[in-house]
């Protein structure tokens, strides 16, 4: 890849990345498992994406708009393998690449997201994957109580939004890629602007932390769908409306405009998947 100055993490450095910064077992149970669950989201929504972008491509020019298609249809041989696999993921990887196939923890990016729309391009879901598993790395630097100590896990509330730009920091000091680093800085809310840091009063350095490409902008979509609190809950889409509008209307239209954009995934079937509650 031109212009890289790092390396893009294999899916067992990536796991390395959690275990190394991780400050106890708790810790990396919480947010790896965050990790895997935000990666899957997004590799769901990323093939629902490339589906419907390329079911446009085949359609004649005057077709009527699309309705609600099966994801895999038209898709090329070499993005529906093993796509009813119950236990494999599809992914772009390069051929030296390990691919999600080999891990059970994740779904079937397939099925279960509903509606949508035609995309600007194809998403390459191997980075989407890549970028969902390393998207929280930097909230291990900032647990309050990190469970080793006798008392539960618990973020420090006021250092929380730092967490991103920490994250990316401390990628790129280990080496990795700044296109996959990016991930973690570019991903909090629905995408936060140098205004909205300002208008907030945040303790971040004032400048733009929103996804600067598609795939960047899928993972930040998909995190909102699921949340470390204690214990971790799926969110629905109109709770997450709900939780964006405490920062103001704006907030809330730019959080539908997204769902719009990249369609509803079945949340429900996840929390039963993972025994987790959705509120």
């Amino acid at each position: 890849m031109t212009g890289m100055s790092g390396y893009i993490p294999t899916l067992e450095q990536i796991d390395e990345l959690h275990r190394r910064i991780s400050p106890s077992e708790a810790a990396y149970e919480l947010i790896h498992t965050h990790c895997v669950i935000v990666a899957t989201i997004a590799c769901q929504l990323a093939r629902r994406q490339n589906a419907l972008f390329t079911r446009r491509c085949t359609l004649p020019k005057d077709a009527p708009e699309l309705q609600p298609v099966d994801v895999n249809a038209g898709l090329p041989a070499d993005l529906t393998t093993a796509a009813t696999n119950d236990d494999a993921a599809v992914t772009t990887a390069e051929p030296d690449q390990p691919t999600p196939t080999q891990l059970p923890w994740i779904v079937p990016p397939t099925g279960g997201v509903e509606g949508g729309k035609v995309p600007p391009r194809l998403l390459d879901e191997h980075l989407v994957m890549i970028g969902g598993l390393l998207h929280d790395i930097g909230t291990y630097r900032v647990l309050k109580h990190d469970g080793s100590d006798g008392e539960p896990l618990k973020f420090d509330g006021k250092r929380y939004i730092l967490h991103g730009l920490l994250g990316y920091e401390w990628l790129l000091e280990q080496g990795v890629d700044e296109s996959i680093a990016q991930f973690a800085r570019n991903h909090t809310g629905v995408g936060l602007t140098r205004e909205d840091v300002i208008r907030q009063d945040l303790p971040l350095p004032p400048d733009d932390y929103a996804p600067v490409n598609l795939e960047q902008e899928t993972v930040m979509v998909a995190d909102k769908f699921h949340s470390k609190s204690t214990p971790p809950k799926f969110l629905s889409v109109d709770a997450y409306t709900a939780k964006a509008r405490r920062f103001g209307e704006e907030n809330g239209r730019r959080w539908l405009a997204l769902v719009e954009q990249y369609g509803r995934p079945d949340i429900a079937a996840l929390a039963e998947k993972y025994h987790m509650r959705m509120v």
